[in-house]
C-alpha cells in the first residue's frame, strides 16, 4: 500500500468548494465549505481570535481532496462546549503549555457532525494519524475532535483517542401529522402546560418564517441586534462578526430558518436555524423586548411545527438547557475524542472521564425517567 501523504493548509476558504463538499457530504450543514469559508472570510474566525484555520487533507490518486479534517489551532478554549478548563490548568500548573491545542470542529458550533470528511472512507486511520502527527511534530500538548457524531466514534476509538461523553436535548418526530399531535404523546398536565406558553407566548404578535431569497440584509441587521444582545450577556463578546451573517445568507439562504417575532410589524425577537438534510438545527436567539415563554415558542415549539412540516427527523436545539425536557426534548449522548501524548497527562485524564462519564450516564437515566410523555401501562 502506497504511504499516504497528509498536508495543511491556510484555511477551508483557499481550497475548491466541490473538492472539500465531495469530502464533507450534504447532510450536515456545519462542515461544508460554505459555512466554514464564511466563518474565516468574515473574521470571525482567524488568528487573531485564537481559531487559526489549518485544515488537515488526504489527496487521492485523481488529484483531488479525498480526505479532510476541519483543524483548528487554538490559544485559548473559548467558543467549544466541551470544556477543558481545568485540564488546561493542570497541564499548565505542571509546567507545561497547554496552548496552542489542536480542535478538530466545527467552531462555535455544539452540534453533532463528521470529523473526518472522507470521500474515500478507508482514509479514515491515515487522517487521524496525520493529526497525530501534526500534535507531535509541533510539540503540542493534545488534539480535540469535539461533538462527534457517533458513528464516527469507533474511529477514534480505534486508534487510541480518549472518548467523552456528554447529553444534550434532541426532540425526536415519530411521525406526527402536527403539533397537536405531538401533544396527544405527553402527559395531560404536560399538554395543557405546553398549551398555555403557547398562547401567552405569541399575544399581540406575529410570528414569521423567512428563508432563501426572502431573507433580505435589513433582516440580518435586525437578527444582529438579537444576537449582540444574547452574545454580550452570555460570553462577554459575541463570537460572529456581522459580516458572518450576510455570507450566510449569500451562500447558504436555503439552508436557513430565520423566524422572528413581530409587535406592531416591527421584529421584536428572532431565531436562526440551519436546515439539514434530516435534522432542523437552532443555533442562535435574541430579544429586544422581554416576553414570558417566547423563547421557548420561538425555539422549540416552532421548531418541532417546522420539523413535522417539513418531515424531518429531529430537532436539535443546541448545547445544555434541562428545560428542554419538559417540552419534549430527551436527554441524547455526545461525544468527543482526545489525543493526549504524554502518558501521565493521559492516564489522568482518562481515570478524569471515566469518573465523567458514571455520573453523565446516571443523570441522562434520571432525565429520561422524568420525561414529560404519557407512561406506558
Amino acid at each position: 500500500m502506497a504511504e499516504m501523504v497528509a498536508r495543511v493548509v491556510e484555511g477551508v476558504a483557499t481550497l475548491p468548494r466541490d473538492e472539500w463538499d465531495a469530502c464533507a457530504g450534504a447532510a450536515n450543514p456545519f462542515v461544508s465549505w460554505d459555512f466554514l469559508s464564511a466563518l474565516e472570510e468574515s473574521g470571525s474566525v482567524g488568528l487573531d481570535t485564537g481559531w487559526q484555520s489549518l485544515p488537515l487533507l488526504i489527496d487521492g490518486a485523481d488529484g483531488r481532496i479525498a480526505a479532510a479534517a476541519p483543524v483548528y489551532a487554538k490559544s485559548h478554549s473559548q467558543g467549544e462546549y466541551v470544556f477543558d478548563h481545568s485540564w488546561a490548568d493542570a497541564w499548565q500548573r505542571a509546567g507545561g503549555d497547554y496552548y496552542p491545542k489542536l480542535q478538530i470542529a466545527s467552531p462555535f458550533s455544539p452540534v453533532p457532525g463528521p470529523r473526518l470528511l472522507l470521500r474515500d472512507a478507508a482514509l479514515a486511520p491515515a487522517l487521524i494519524a496525520g493529526i497525530e502527527t501534526l500534535v507531535e511534530r509541533n510539540g503540542l500538548s493534545s488534539a480535540h475532535a469535539t461533538f462527534v457524531e457517533r458513528e464516527q466514534v469507533p474511529l477514534f476509538e480505534a486508534a487510541g483517542w480518549l472518548i467523552r461523553e456528554d447529553s444534550q436535548f434532541h426532540w425526536t418526530n415519530h411521525g406526527y401529522r402536527d403539533f397537536d399531535d405531538f401533544l396527544v404523546s405527553l402527559s395531560s398536565a404536560k399538554r395543557k402546560n405546553i398549551r398555555k406558553e403557547r398562547e401567552r407566548a405569541v399575544k399581540g404578535l406575529k410570528i414569521v418564517h423567512l428563508t432563501g431569497e426572502d431573507i433580505r440584509e435589513a433582516h440580518w441587521d435586525m437578527f444582529w441586534d438579537f444576537y449582540q444582545d444574547t452574545g454580550a450577556r452570555k460570553w462577554g463578546r459575541p463570537y460572529l462578526t456581522r459580516a458572518f451573517f450576510s455570507l450566510l445568507g449569500e451562500r447558504m439562504a436555503d439552508r436557513v430558518l430565520l423566524m422572528l417575532a413581530l409587535r406592531d410589524g416591527t421584529p421584536i425577537a428572532g431565531a436562526l436555524n440551519l436546515i439539514g438534510a434530516d435534522t432542523l438545527y437552532g443555533r442562535y436567539w435574541g430579544c429586544t423586548q422581554e416576553v414570558p415563554n417566547l423563547h421557548f415558542e420561538l425555539c422549540y415549539y416552532q421548531a418541532i411545527d417546522v420539523a413535522i412540516a417539513r418531515g424531518l427527523s429531529r430537532v436539535e436545539a443546541g448545547a445544555q438547557g434541562g428545560h428542554k425536557l419538559a417540552r419534549g426534548y430527551a436527554p441524547q449522548p455526545t461525544f468527543s475524542a482526545h489525543f493526549i501524548p504524554n502518558a501521565g497527562f493521559r492516564r489522568a485524564v482518562a481515570d478524569f472521564l471515566a469518573a465523567e462519564r458514571r455520573e453523565v450516564q446516571r443523570d441522562r437515566l434520571w432525565l429520561n425517567e422524568h420525561m414529560p410523555f404519557k407512561k406506558e401501562g
